[in-house]
């Protein structure tokens, strides 16, 4: 028996004036396919199928079909016992209903008595349940899989704020159900959701659309049968809606009477799941035929049979609209009807050519059923393990531009694979062709997050991440903060690695440096070297004599600590390199203070203070005051390397994207007490030389001892102004730099004069001429007194 819906007043049939066109198609493919099975010496070889058609426009008539069938009248000896194992039905089958609201009820009955049940439309998941029914079979995919695919739909072109309307029955308001609770799970916001009642008064239609307008959404789902959906898009081109974009099931998306209800309208945009596309064309010829039979004209003329007069003009003047959506929804019919007759092929054991005559019943042919595996058309009939066939669904763009509608496939959705395949170039109504946007808030840029603004996640604010965070695309929420090697500019969506910063050696300005360094050092020594030949001549030992070589080893020994400012800082190199630098630069600063001291006490205070003086001869002052000195920063040094030694340190907070490694004596105390001592006997210098500055030239050094103060002040003024600026790598080049320059003021203000006498002007390096510049002044300063 075949459950169709021919009229579509959901009430008494009889009284229906409106032509259900889609239960006609399903009708008239019924017919043909027994007719074929009929015809074939191969499939059911003397053995002819019948059937019983029910127009199930109404529950009544539904109940009644499936109720009439389970009775036998022509053996009213057998009665329902709790065991039907035994019970044979009127009819062996059943191929529909269409609505899942009918399958349900034909389906609880017939499940009992194990009668085969296949559906051509009824999607209904629950329907996929064997232990409530486990007769239920159909050759349309369920609708658990075509909410997947709109959900994809959604997904590919990124809809987030979305509308779902569904029809008031068992079909719609379960899609919209499953289709909220998988869309909330994936990042889609229903902004608004509503059943369409099926209904002649059109206000709670009316009220629904203005709802959908009101939420400036563009993308809607409508998730309903298409008797509801003809009702919703006729109020849709009432409110003028030319913008939107549609996403309809399979129920409606290919109803040739909503495609004409949108002729020359605009309503936007129209995606749609249909049923795999077959190239079916018997059932358009066979229903052609039908209509222009000799029997049929009859029947119109004589106005006997007011379906058959609608059935005629309908084939012949809508047949070119319907053609895809003929094949599509009738050859799921026709493939029910044929995995019928092939389970009847395997149970009646047909393959010899002749069918057996045995009694089988209902249960039997069930098992058949779920087994059976054919090609039709080239595809491949069968079912799972739930009744379900292994088949996707087409996904389908209407096209509204032309003056008569058409449906094109644009892409299909693979049940095994659960895969998405779109062509590359759709047609959309929109402005240059555009995707249409729906979302409440568009996304945020790069590395900004997200607050919420409303109950809906899809509703917020974007606001940047601050530098050394960055947003995850795990949660679009919460800037995560880098790690300690890590850094990040402001409003990014990945930390970068920090770069290890610190002076190398192949850097061009270390090169520069350590050529400076070297070069200064071998000047040194080869004044040192100059002076110990000379070390018996009047410069020399005017300017010192065997202190000069101290002074000259100590300023070598300054140098040799700026060969441990390159390369990558270690612990020896930190605690080595300012305090052998403070202690040789006080040697040297104490060899000055003295020398200074003793040319002053010889010329002025030997006359005036000839106790002291002898005090200073006798006691050794001279080598006590440089021994003191040295003492003195060496306790600085050693008790800041014992209570805060300097150490290797790694600098996270000067620049957000480096990592300067340097050693911590900058900033100790015990580095600032050496540098205060330092300063303090630099003072004494300065002090001697003025009370100095009328001594014979000769022994007057006031001027070559102060442009070398100058110039150390100079150099450590800079280095410590950098020093507040400026923390980076190169801060210890403007170390080395200022050290080269004191050691090269030292050498420049007091040794090259020296130097210069000693190598250009020997007649100057006499005694003679030492005690002529004696007489002179002796002379001089008689003359004052």
């Amino acid at each position: 028996m075949t459950f169709f819906s021919l009229h579509t007043s959901p009430f008494f049939c009889i009284f229906s004036t409106v032509f259900n066109t889609q239960g006609y198609h399903l009708f008239m493919t019924t017919r043909m396919a027994i007719e074929e099975i009929n015809n074939s010496s191969t499939l059911l070889p003397n053995v002819t199928l019948g059937y019983e058609l029910y127009d199930t426009c109404s529950d009544p008539t539904n109940i009644y079909g499936v109720l009439r069938n389970l009775y036998q009248p022509e053996e009213p000896s057998i009665k329902m016992q709790n065991n039907f194992t035994n019970y044979k039905t009127k009819a062996i089958a059943l191929v529909g209903p269409s609505s899942s609201s009918s399958a349900f009820i034909a389906a609880s009955i017939l499940g009992k008595f194990l009668v085969p049940q296949i559906s051509y439309s009824a999607t209904h998941e629950q329907l996929s349940d064997k232990k409530i029914y486990p007769s239920f079979l159909r050759t349309i995919p369920s609708d658990k899989l075509q909410v997947e695919v709109i959900l994809n739909l959604l997904q590919r072109f990124q809809w987030t704020w979305v509308a779902i309307v569904g029809s008031d029955d068992v079909y719609g308001r379960q899609g919209v159900q499953d289709l909220n609770t998988l869309a909330s799970k994936n990042g889609i916001c229903i902004a608004y959701q509503g059943l369409i009642p099926y209904s002649t008064d059109t206000t709670v239609v009316k009220q629904m659309v203005a709802n959908i307008i009101q939420t400036r959404v563009k993308a809607t789902v409508v998730f309903s049968a298409y008797l509801n959906a003809r009702i919703f898009f006729q109020e849709v081109i009432n409110a003028n809606i030319t913008d939107f974009v549609w996403i309809g099931s399979e129920s409606w998306s290919m109803d040739t009477q909503i495609i004409a209800l949108t002729s020359n309208k605009r309503i936007g945009s129209v995606l749609g799941v249909a049923v795999g596309q077959v190239y079916f064309p018997k059932i358009l010829q066979f229903e052609t035929d039908y209509v222009t039979s000799p029997k049929m004209k009859s029947m119109g003329k004589n106005g006997c049979n007011q379906v058959c007069q609608a059935c005629q003009a309908f084939t012949l003047q809508t047949m070119p609209i319907a053609t895809q959506f003929a094949m599509s929804v009738s050859f799921n019919v026709y493939s029910a009807v044929y995995a019928i007759a092939n389970a009847l092929h395997d149970l009646l054991d047909c393959e010899s050519g002749q069918c057996s005559n045995n009694t089988f019943y209902p249960w039997q042919l069930l098992q058949k059923v779920k087994n059976v595996n054919f090609t039709l058309y080239n595809q491949t009939i069968n079912f799972d393990s739930n009744g379900n066939p292994a088949t996707g669904y087409d996904i389908i763009m209407w096209s509204l531009s032309g003056a008569t509608p058409t449906i094109k496939v644009i892409g299909s959705y693979s049940k095994t694979s659960q895969r998405l395949q779109l062509n590359d170039k759709l047609q959309w109504y929109t402005k240059d062709n555009t995707v249409p946007e729906s979302v409440c808030s568009k996304e945020c840029g790069k590395g900004e997050r997200r607050v919420q603004t409303g109950s809906h996640t899809c509703c917020f604010e974007c606001i940047p991440c601050p530098e050394m965070s960055f947003l995850n695309t795990s949660n679009l929420y919460s800037c995560q903060p880098c790690g300690t090697d890590q850094w990040s500019p402001m409003k990014s969506d990945i930390c970068y690695n920090r770069t290890l910063e610190y002076l190398p050696w192949t850097d061009p300005l270390s090169l520069v440096l350590l050529t400076l360094v070297t070069l200064l050092l071998l000047v040194t020594i080869a004044i040192a070297v100059l002076f110990m030949i000379n070390l018996s001549t009047p410069v020399v030992k005017s300017a010192g004599g065997k202190m000069c070589l101290g002074m000259l080893t100590s300023l070598a020994l300054s140098l040799c600590t700026l060969y441990c400012y390159f390369g990558k800082p270690g612990i020896i190199t930190c605690m080595v390199r300012q305090p052998v630098f403070a202690v040789s630069f006080t040697i040297c600063f104490a060899c000055i203070v003295v020398h200074a001291f003793q040319i002053v006490c010889i010329f002025k205070m030997a006359s005036h203070m000839p106790r002291v003086y002898d005090i200073w001869v006798k006691k050794n002052g001279s080598d006590v005051f440089i021994a003191v000195s040295s003492a003195i920063q060496v306790v600085i040094s050693v008790v800041w390397i014992v209570v805060k030694p300097p150490r290797p340190v790694a600098d996270y907070s000067t620049f957000p994207d480096q990592i300067i490694l340097k050693c911590s004596e900058s900033v100790s105390v015990g580095s600032i007490a050496e540098i205060i001592f330092i300063a303090f006997l630099s003072m004494i210098c300065f002090i001697f030389c003025y009370m100095g500055k009328d001594l014979p030239a000769n022994y007057n050094e006031a001027k070559c001892i102060s442009f070398s103060l100058l110039v150390y002040f100079i150099s450590w003024i800079g280095f410590f102004t950098t020093y507040i600026v400026y923390q980076g790598k190169y801060l210890a080049a403007v170390n080395v730099g200022a050290v080269l320059l004191s050691v090269f003021g030292i050498l420049a203000g007091y040794f090259t004069p020296k130097c210069y006498v000693i190598l250009f002007r020997p007649g100057m390096n006499t005694t003679e001429h030492f005690q002529s510049a004696i007489q002179d002044y002796t002379k001089k300063q008689s003359a004052h007194e």
